[in-house]
């Protein structure tokens, strides 16, 4: 069957058919759906559920967005049980837009459309196969919203909810000022007693959500938070090797949340910390980082300046040649940072003979 991806003119034209309807489609979805099926889906869900899936529909986001979108509609189908109503939820979609989207939903669009609805839902049934059980969203407000430096905030968020997530895994994130969009972030702490979690967001010039979250949410603003998922950066309970973490950016996040599980439960490990930046003034977190160096002797944190004349010759290089020189026999090494750096790490770490068992790389996450 010809697909919408394969027509990039239809594709365009669904896009910016999307663009053109409003939030107060989602109302009417809801409306038609509950004629078609009577509780089949909660009235407060219907917004995020109609954004998520019509967003699907239309495509062109990049492979790591798209899995968010799947996780989040996978868990949304396999917790209110509608893959047995998946065509009807369909229909009701198109049914939606076409009425919101006059006069620009034409024959070829309809044509179009349901074709990519035939993917979508069965990327769903997919996704909802690999599901587990529980929610599939949860909402939390953003009361604290820092600038370190221009590109990068680091958010506070509260959950009234319980989000059940581990340290270095990441989390899908949306916000209302782009309903529909979701970006994967990993939460910088290990999970806390009064439920906060603080996520750290670097504004990627190609991505519109990490560009709203740092430059334009703000403290009593409401964000969605979907289902945790395994990056490769979780510690194994029963390995008592000492750890090696390398950051590069934002890739600091889910390893301070690691260094944040053994400072809970410490049980005799030693933890190098490799916080890579291009100059000192771009060291964002360094607040925090001092506080946990000063609270716990077993941690080493070691800043990697790869554009600083200033630095001390031992921190003047980027953050994998400086962990290099840290490295010791028998630890454990967790690498999160931008794509280049990861792309480089494995062969350079095993051409010295490390184990690739003992090397642990970021999946999914753009730092």
């Amino acid at each position: 069957m010809p697909t919408v991806n394969d027509d990039h003119p239809a594709r365009v034209g669904l896009a910016a058919v999307w663009e053109s309807v409003d939030m107060r489609a989602a109302a009417d979805f809801w409306c038609t759906l509950e004629d078609r099926r009577p509780g089949l889906l909660p009235h407060r869900d219907a917004p995020l559920f109609f954004t998520a899936l019509g967003r699907l529909l239309v495509g062109g986001d990049n492979p790591a967005n798209r899995a968010a979108l799947l996780r989040v509609l996978g868990h949304a189908y396999r917790h209110f049980d509608l893959l047995p109503h998946a065509n009807t939820i369909g229909d009701a979609l198109l049914a939606t837009v076409a009425r919101h989207a006059r006069p620009l939903w034409t024959p070829q669009l309809t044509i179009a459309a349901e074709r990519a609805l035939y993917r979508a839902t069965h990327a769903i049934r997919r996704a909802a196969a690999q599901a587990g059980d529980g929610r599939a969203w949860w909402h939390v407000e953003v009361i604290g919203h820092d600038r370190p430096s221009p590109d990068i905030a680091i958010l506070t968020v509260r959950q009234w909810r319980r989000l059940p997530f581990q340290p270095g895994q990441a989390i899908p994130v949306c916000t209302p000022r782009l309903p529909g969009h979701w970006r994967w972030l990993s939460p910088a702490n290990a999970p806390r007693a009064d439920g906060t979690v603080e996520l750290h967001v670097h504004a990627v010039p190609a991505d519109t959500v990490s560009h709203r979250l740092v430059h334009e949410v703000r403290p009593g603003e409401l964000l969605w938070l979907g289902p945790p998922i395994e990056t490769g950066l979780s510690l194994d309970p029963a390995s008592t090797n000492d750890l090696l973490l390398v950051a590069g950016g934002t890739g600091l996040a889910p390893l301070r949340a690691l260094v944040e599980q053994v400072a809970a439960a410490p049980d005799g490990l030693r933890v190098t910390l490799i916080v890579g930046a291009r100059t000192f003034t771009d060291l964002y977190d360094s607040i925090a980082l001092d506080k946990l160096q000063c609270a716990h002797d077993w941690l080493t944190i070691v800043p990697a300046l790869s554009d600083d004349p200033c630095a001390e010759p031992a921190e003047q290089g980027d953050a994998l040649t400086i962990a290099l020189g840290h490295h010791r026999p028998g630890q454990d090494i967790y690498l999160c940072g931008p794509p280049a750096m990861l792309a480089d790490a494995r062969p350079r770490l095993c051409a010295l003979g490390i184990p690739a068992a003992r090397i642990h790389l970021a999946k999914g996450l753009t730092c």
